[in-house]
């Protein structure tokens, strides 16, 4: 059977970062497998083209079960199928969330994980198009950009925000996170820079990697409770191979806690029932599943000799990603101290739901709850690892959340009758201006309320009994076997969740390189 020291499983933002820094050192060989293709359609470089590539072939194209508190409609929940995985296909914006985030892990006993101890593994993978200062590295392998130029309206609405209050930042992942400002993005040369791009297109002429794409891993190998090897679907084969080291799971939010179940590692009665032979009672595998919430307020635009330099800025042909380019943190209740409990994302496109978009010009804001308080789950339907995983996410399942949306709604209405957009400013097509009272929005909320696309938190790290994986990643019960990606978050970031996913991908391949008897720094000096 052939041996490989690691076997990473799933190229996505995490698993390409481990796959880079583990083979830095040259005698560790490292096998990288990942069930979608290379990266080769032309589309995934062309930021314009983000807003198509899910539902495509590039997309894992998994649905939740009916929502109970969205009128039972299944939320369309897209994931990377790709090497980049979800980095190959999202829309680009470089969000590391609130520094209390961090502090908060930190305390629920995950020692390493406060804002201070994580800063540092964020700096090392940019390249911060701004240059180097307390917040931000020059010397990393993912390129941070600004968007050249924005368009006027999303100018504009940083200027509206102003107006009503809100102050400018000019840095969401700098000193604090509230304010009005544009996105950064990750974007290289005019071209979406994933994570594939970034941390494996550099060293794929290392000897001690191997990647095979189009691998759909199966099984967990396991004698007693050691992990040695990985059983993967290739070509229409069955393949074994062996781990001398570790295996690290990288496959995200749904698909990772689904290979540990099918591996026999998960909730035991559950799994006996299944006919699945259980190597570890961990009950806490697939469950805590968090995710950001989206509703569109959508206006269409006036065309007028005024207008013309707006609507030219606004055409999507010439936007620099067609999605968002500006954004907004704040606390609903005006607490200029608080963690900011609202995100939004503003855009010149119109949209009110995945893969509807409308005819005309226009303009979007999204209003997202930082940290929502629904938990869903993710479960095996069968086990076939073909089946995709069952997904119940729970959105709205707390009415105070309803209310913040509701709050959201209401403040972007304001802001969007500021002078700011009087040139440009047409009818309000979402959620209409017949749309007015707290019930009638809240209607409005659960029948277009739709996913962030930011799901974490399945193979949770903590100390509790619910906890898949310890601090250092390790899961519980079991040894020779991590998790590293976002499926590990005890809890939800408070903003987009590319950007820390690529950090625990570096974090986790230093504690990887310290278990396994080469430092971080000893690696890097013989990488150079």
């Amino acid at each position: 059977m052939t041996q490989y020291d690691y076997i990473v499983i799933g190229a996505g933002s995490a698993g390409c970062v481990v796959a880079n820094r583990i083979t830095e050192d040259r005698e560790t060989t490292v096998l990288l497998l990942e069930a979608g293709n290379p990266d080769t359609k032309p589309e995934i470089q062309i930021p314009l083209e983000s807003p198509n590539l899910p539902r495509s072939e590039l997309d894992w194209k998994y649905f939740s079960e009916p929502e109970p508190y969205l009128n039972n409609r299944k939320i369309f929940c897209p994931r990377g199928k790709v090497l980049g995985g979800s980095s190959s296909i999202n829309s680009m914006i470089y969000i590391r969330g609130n520094h209390h985030d961090y502090d908060h892990w930190e305390s629920l006993g995950n020692p390493g994980w406060s804002y201070q101890d994580i800063l540092p593994y964020f700096k090392k993978s940019e390249n911060q198009q701004r240059g180097a200062d307390a917040y931000h590295g020059v010397d990393g392998e993912l390129s941070v950009t600004d968007i050249q130029p924005p368009t006027v309206a999303s100018q504009r609405f940083v200027e509206a925000a102003v107006a009503i209050g809100y102050n400018h930042n000019p840095d969401f992942n700098g000193i604090q996170q509230s304010g009005a400002g544009i996105y950064q993005l990750t974007v290289k040369d005019g071209k979406r820079h994933s994570a594939a791009a970034a941390f494996l297109m550099p060293i794929l002429k290392r000897p001690n990697l191997t990647i095979t794409t189009g691998a759909l891993v199966t099984r967990l190998l396991f004698e007693g409770t050691r992990t040695i090897g990985v059983e993967y679907m290739h070509e229409g084969r069955l393949h074994q191979v062996r781990v001398n080291k570790e295996v690290i799971l990288s496959a995200g939010a749904f698909d990772s806690p689904k290979l540990l179940m099918l591996s026999g590692i998960g909730d035991a009665e559950q799994l006996q029932a299944m006919g699945i032979s259980v190597v570890v009672d961990l009950p806490g595998v697939g469950q805590n599943l968090q995710d950001h919430s989206l509703v569109p307020v959508a206006h269409q635009i006036i065309t007028s000799p005024v207008a013309h330099e707006v609507i030219a800025g606004l055409d999507p042909a010439i936007s620099s990603n067609g999605n968002a380019e500006a954004g907004l943190f704040l606390h609903t209740e005006g607490n200029l101290d608080a963690t900011p409990d609202l995100q939004f994302f503003f855009g010149p496109i119109l949209w009110i739901s995945p893969g509807k978009t409308l005819s005309g010009l226009g303009f979007t804001v999204t209003v997202s709850l930082t940290h929502p308080q629904n938990i869903g789950s993710v479960s095996l339907p069968s086990p076939d690892p073909k089946d995709p995983p069952i997904i119940r996410i729970n959105f709205l399942q707390s009415q105070s959340d309803v209310q913040k949306l509701v709050a959201g709604i209401k403040i972007m209405r304001k802001l969007f009758h500021t002078s700011a957009f009087d040139q440009f400013r047409g009818e309000e097509i979402s959620p209409g201006t017949e749309v007015i009272s707290d019930e009638a929005l809240e209607a409005y909320i659960r029948e277009f309320c739709v996913t962030g696309y930011h799901p974490v938190g399945t193979c949770k790290m903590g100390t509790d009994p619910m906890a898949v994986v310890d601090p250092e990643l390790r899961v519980r019960g079991v040894t020779g076997l991590r998790v590293v990606d976002a499926s590990i978050m005890p809890t939800l970031v408070g903003g987009n969740t590319n950007a820390p996913t690529i950090m625990i991908g570096e974090k986790g391949a230093d504690l990887i390189k310290a278990a396994g008897g080469v430092s971080s720094q000893v690696a890097s000096a013989m990488a150079n």
